[in-house]
């Protein structure tokens, strides 16, 4: 004999508004105490019950999935009375299917007397007579649904939406107030993130510039918000040799702030060891190939300057061109360049020489310089820089890096560099 379809009476409803509303105030006041996602859901559906009675109940949040046609999925975030499985985990619902998709998409309640009336129904359970889904909405989207399922028919109707509506809109304002402590704490993280690359960044750093005979010298990094690799170094060969590095990692933060500690222990290795500098270049380049990820690489310059015979003899690793000031106010940039360390194995570097005379300025920098923009959009270029260390070229080395920091932030407008900006002075001045 065919069991009778019951049906969901008034009478089963003993709870007035009034006591609906005072129940959802209580619940309302613990949930607004935690900032436990899984401890309010946890409170919501223990105490639900008492407000509207359900059979079976799913809070579920929609989540974005880059990887499949459909960008969007269902992931259930507490279930009460069904049997568990995968398709409940996560239904495989498209925007629009089954009752859950209808209201995601809609973003319009649905109440359903009878579920086997209605062919948007996606039966879940067996037992199931009628339903009813809210929207989770927030800041305007429909980011979840609140769904409940009764074994009897007519088992909801306007009054009890509206308490569901107002549960949804309380969890609504729960996980948004999780996301954004979770995006404080993540921020936090990479705050200090930076911090430490940028404590790794300038303890690389020489603590005083270089002393050399017959030459006035002067380095600096001026960094930006962001920690970049650029990176700087000097180191005394003989009493009449140092050798003199620039550099810039790609990337920012702690792996390109780890890069140019490689490059710091791997270069000096290679100068104490008596190395020049295309050679100690070519070695350098041949270890990072080996040891970093492929889309990491380092520009650098690496030259020796002789304080007896007045030169520099360096490579560039495709680094930015030196630029070279004469006394008479003339300039060129030196473009002599090869391929960044780290790119490819066993890359050839060349070698070049350079002779100081009385007065030369020979200048090292990082792309931060040129690529420094104003408000329009306009980088302050190499022939702007050119010109700013020409004007600048009777002061000494560190009076010259003040000046064209100055000019930067002069042209800039914004009181900070976009990017870090390094700068190495070496000025013959005997």
């Amino acid at each position: 004999m065919q069991e009778p379809i019951k049906h969901f009476s008034d009478k089963d409803k003993n709870l007035t508004v009034v006591d609906k509303l005072r129940m959802l105030l209580d619940i309302t006041k613990k949930i607004s105490l935690s900032l436990d996602l899984d401890e309010v859901l946890d409170l919501v559906m223990d105490t639900l019950d008492s407000l509207i009675h359900y059979d079976a109940a799913g809070i579920y949040l929609i989540e974005h999935d880059q990887t499949e046609d459909n960008p969007y999925i269902f992931k259930s975030k507490r279930l009460r009375g069904y049997e568990i499985s995968f398709e409940l985990i996560e239904p495989r619902l498209k925007m629009g299917e089954g009752f859950i998709g209808y209201v995601a998409q809609t973003g319009q309640p649905i109440i359903c007397p009878d579920v086997s009336k209605d062919p948007r129904y996606f039966p879940a359970r067996p037992k199931t007579k009628s339903e009813m889904v809210a929207p989770i909405i927030s800041n305007n989207e429909v980011i979840g649904v609140f769904d409940l399922e009764c074994d009897y028919l007519n088992a909801y109707d306007e009054d009890d939406l509206s308490v569901l509506q107002l549960l949804a809109s309380q969890v609504a304002i729960i996980i948004e107030k999780v996301k954004l402590h979770q995006e404080l704490i993540e921020k936090k993280r990479l705050e200090a993130q930076i911090e430490v690359a940028r404590q790794v960044q300038f303890e690389l750093l020489p603590e005083e510039d270089p002393q050399l005979e017959g030459f006035d010298m002067s380095a600096y990094i001026f960094p930006a918000d962001e920690v970049s690799g650029d990176y700087y170094d000097w180191v005394k060969i003989f009493e009449d040799q140092i050798g003199i590095i620039i550099a810039d990692a790609a990337g920012k933060g702690i792996p390109a702030a780890l890069l140019m500690a490689f490059l710091r222990a791997s270069l000096r290795t290679g100068m104490q060891i008596g190395y020049a500098p295309h050679v100690a270049l070519a070695k350098v380049s041949n270890l990072l190939w080996d040891s970093v990820e492929e889309h990491q690489f380092i520009t650098a310059i690496y030259g020796i300057l002789d304080a007896t015979n007045k030169t520099f003899v360096f490579s560039n690793a495709g680094h930015n061109p030196l630029l070279l000031v004469k006394s008479t106010g003339e300039y060129r940039f030196i473009e002599y360049g090869d391929l960044p360390l780290g790119i490819f194995r066993d890359v050839h570097y060349h070698q070049h020489f350079l002779r100081f005379d009385r007065g030369d300025i020979l200048v090292l920098y990082t792309d931060g310089v040129v690529e420094t923009t104003n408000k329009e959009g306009k980088e302050f270029g190499r022939e702007r820089f050119a010109q700013k260390v020409v004007q600048g070229s009777h002061l000494s080395a560190k009076e010259l890096i003040r000046f064209i920091e100055e000019s930067l932030l002069d042209f800039s407008e914004s009181g900070k560099p976009s990017d870090d900006v390094t700068i190495f002075v070496i000025k013959r001045i005997d």
